[in-house]
């Protein structure tokens, strides 16, 4: 299939990349020989950077420290690089890490966001542009992407992962490596990627931050290490832990995963590095007693830098010397970290060349932002086809996110400029000056729960034609430690909208958020809704592109949306239990009869209140066009054991609008070793259709793509018989059937 044909792509061109520096093998076990036990542990040293002092001169020039946070000032930079090539003992540079998540200045919609576009073309765009802007500051690492597969959109970083599908965030994780690294990690453009959080750190029990999680084997093979997987085989530099224990093992003290999996198993030869302050976290945890006992268990775990905590400076010589930590072990972590530095080439030139056209801000990449913010956003309604809305018509736009600047960029945005930031009101005052509006915020910020400007909001809606409502959350309100018991459109905003709603006027809802919302109650009051994880830079231009038809809705929901926040967790991609509720309606709360025998309701899985199923499936999206699929066809109703099929089936544009559809392909496996989910994703293509015309697409699926960890914990597919759909999202499409024999 075509994604899986990028993912390959994305593959040999980092290997040709690496292939391209050379082997370092040499240079970086001759450099070892060199080195004092001091120095080695230098290198595995991280600290965050504050000011260039004496002090932090003096730690570089004994070789103290293997890497630096947080420096964005290229004259800084050059200074402690010089310090580190031309005033230590061994001239071994730093590695310059930063967070930039979803773009350094020019800020792209999150990877929530970013994932709604199926598009991993797009996805490595953007992080070409970040790599590009990032490494003009002398940043050369960052700390993305974020692979942890959620299901809980209480849990605040939803907003940094690429959803609750493991193929999904695969196929864009390496998308998004390899526009970070490029073909080239030695590239002036190019900044290493560092895959997090290693591992199931989205599953936090209750989605409270930082909470444990209890994810079996199977579950953790099949679902949560799949997208890491994908990106170390992209070539991913380098790996972060997580902070959440796991079965009640801490993930920077986890033998198992940072040996057996990751270098065993998987044969990766970058370097693991915890995130902030996570090893000495285990004190906390109950795991480790004191800073030693944390030096001692994640150096023989197989964690090769610190980060910021300073256990390893501080006890790692002694436990070296006392034999409780392997001087093999200190080798490989140096190993690792030293060959990173050499393919990112910073041994021959780690300096920034300040005298170089910045392109920070630059026409480029404001328009991929923009792209980017208009295929991530999602039609979630379109009432008597609404939208577009036609240019003549006055129009009243009201709310608190019609004009946030900060808010609009969404969380873990430490470089982003909000002057440079678009919102849809400043679009209106410069690119779409035709355009007659009043403008109302009525809030000043979403929690703001002042009624006092309501009537001046409607008074506005009932003065134009269509009243545009931009409602959502502040950036504050997702991101770490961002967690919430309630997804409803915080504050009075749903008052607003009602408001609004009963001048009587047709009414847009534009919804700008970190995460899913159950807007299930404010969808009667809205004609439309355009929903769009904080989009970013230009995010204002984009949705008035989708508003008034300059581009057409594609996007599709990476994560359901359930109708209340009880059903949390609801996946698509769940496994069945043995009494599944029946396929039509179930007896709704209000429908019971009063004195109801026990087993008057049917004994099936599915809740009172809410019913079985969510508000919107994973994979959902409207568009201005109308698709119709037909010919579903397979090259075969039976393949052998590594054996391959072709899926084709044909797609027209019924409507009078050029437009774009997200095909997606499902499996369903019948009968397997363990039990196997009710649908799984295991392709998708972008296609582009005119107004009336057709495609005839294919997907190929080999043995090894329907490959899971069965009861014997070994990756095998399973002889037996299958289900295909492939559609409009993960609740409809076509459906044929064919076996592996």
């Amino acid at each position: 299939m075509k994604l899986k044909l990028i993912g390959i792509a994305c593959l040999l061109n980092a290997t040709v990349g690496y292939a391209q520096q050379g082997n370092y093998e040499k240079e970086i076990n001759a450099l070892l020989s060199k080195m004092t036990l001091d120095e080695k542990i230098g290198q595995m040293n991280q600290l965050s950077y504050y000011e260039t002092n004496d002090q932090l001169l003096t730690q570089i020039k004994k070789g103290e420290i293997g890497s630096l946070l947080n420096i964005i000032d290229p004259v800084e930079v050059n200074k402690v690089q010089k310090t580190a090539l031309e005033n230590s003992r061994l001239g071994i540079p730093l590695i310059i890490g930063r967070d930039v998540i979803h773009g350094l200045k020019t800020v792209f919609p999150i990877p929530l966001g970013q994932a709604a576009s199926f598009d991993p073309q797009l996805v490595e765009a953007g992080a070409r542009v970040a790599a590009t802007e990032s490494r003009e500051l002398g940043i050369n690492w960052t700390f993305a992407p974020m692979l942890d597969i959620s299901r809980d959109a209480r849990w605040g970083r939803i907003a940094e992962s690429l959803g609750e599908d493991p193929y999904l965030a695969g196929e864009l994780g390496a998308a998004m490596v390899k526009g970070f690294q490029g073909n080239d990690l030695s590239s002036p453009t190019s900044i290493a990627a560092c895959v997090k959080h290693f591992i199931g750190y989205g599953a936090a029990e209750g989605g409270r931050d930082y909470n444990s999680t209890n994810i079996p084997p199977h579950l953790l093979h099949n679902v949560y290490l799949v997208p890491f997987k994908k990106a170390i085989d992209a070539g991913a530099a380098t790996l972060m832990t997580s902070f959440n224990d796991n079965d009640g093992i801490p993930a920077s003290g986890n033998d198992y995963l940072l040996k057996d999996v990751l270098r065993k198993d998987w044969k990766f030869d970058g370097f693991v590095v915890s995130d902030w302050a996570s090893m000495a976290e285990m004190i906390a945890h109950g795991y480790a007693k004191d800073g030693k006992d944390v030096a001692r268990i994640s150096a023989n775990a197989g964690l090769d830098m610190e980060m910021v905590s300073g256990t390893y400076p501080k006890y790692l010589k002694e436990l070296v010397q006392s034999g409780q930590v392997a001087m093999a072990d200190i080798d490989n972590s140096v190993r690792n970290i030293l060959r990173v530095k050499y393919r990112l080439g910073l041994f021959k030139n780690p300096y920034v060349d300040t005298s170089k056209t910045s392109t920070i801000y630059s026409q480029a990449h404001l328009q991929e932002a923009r792209k980017a913010a208009v295929e991530s956003a999602i039609l979630l309604k379109n009432e008597g086809n609404l939208l577009p809305l036609k240019a003549n018509l006055k129009v009243a736009v009201i709310g608190p996110l019609a004009d946030a600047p900060h808010d609009q960029m969404g969380t873990w945005v430490f470089d982003g400029d909000k002057a440079h930031t678009v919102t849809p009101l400043k679009a209106l005052q410069t690119e779409f000056k035709n355009i007659s509006y009043v403008y109302e915020p009525a809030l000043s910020y979403s929690r703001d729960k002042s009624t006092a400007n309501f009537e001046k909001a409607k008074q506005a809606a009932a003065s134009a034609d269509v009243a545009i409502v931009f409602l959502g959350e502040e950036s504050i309100l997702s991101g770490e430690a961002h967690s919430l018991s309630n997804i409803n459109l915080i504050g009075v905003q749903s008052d607003l909208l009602r408001e609004v709603k009963s001048a009587g006027k047709p009414v847009v809802l534009v919804v700008m958020a970190g995460r899913p919302l159950t807007i299930e109650r404010d969808l009667p009051y809205a004609d439309a809704v355009l929903f769009n994880f904080h989009p970013g830079t230009m995010g204002g231009p984009a949705i008035f592109d989708l508003i008034y038809g300059k581009a057409n809705p594609s996007g599709k929901l990476p994560t359901t949306f359930v109708r209340e926040v009880g059903q949390i967790p609801m996946y698509y991609n769940h496994n069945n239990t043995g009494r599944p509720a029946p396929d039509g309606n179930v007896m709704t709360l209000d429908q019971i009869p009063v004195e109801a025998g026990q087993t008057s309701l049917g004994n099936t899985s599915f809740y009172l209140d809410s019913g079985k199923n969510p508000l919107f499936p994973f994979g959902y999206g409207l568009s201005y066009s109308k698709f119709e699929y037909s010919g579903l066809a397979l090259s075969s109703n039976s393949i052998p054991m590594g054996g391959m099929l072709t899926a084709r089936v044909s797609i027209k544009n019924t409507s009078s609008v050029d437009g774009v559809e997200v095909a997606q392909l499902y499996i369903r496996d019948l009968v397997g070793s363990i039990a196997r989910p009710v649908k799984e994703l295991k392709g998708f293509q972008r296609v582009a259709l005119k107004a009336g015309e057709s495609k005839t697409i294919e997907f190929t699926l080999t043995t090894d793509d329907l490959a899971f960890f069965g009861r014997d914990m070994q990756r095998k597919a399973e002889a037996g018989d299958f289900k295909l759909w492939i559609g409009t999202s993960s609740a409809e499409g076509l459906e044929t059937e064919f076996s592996i024999k």
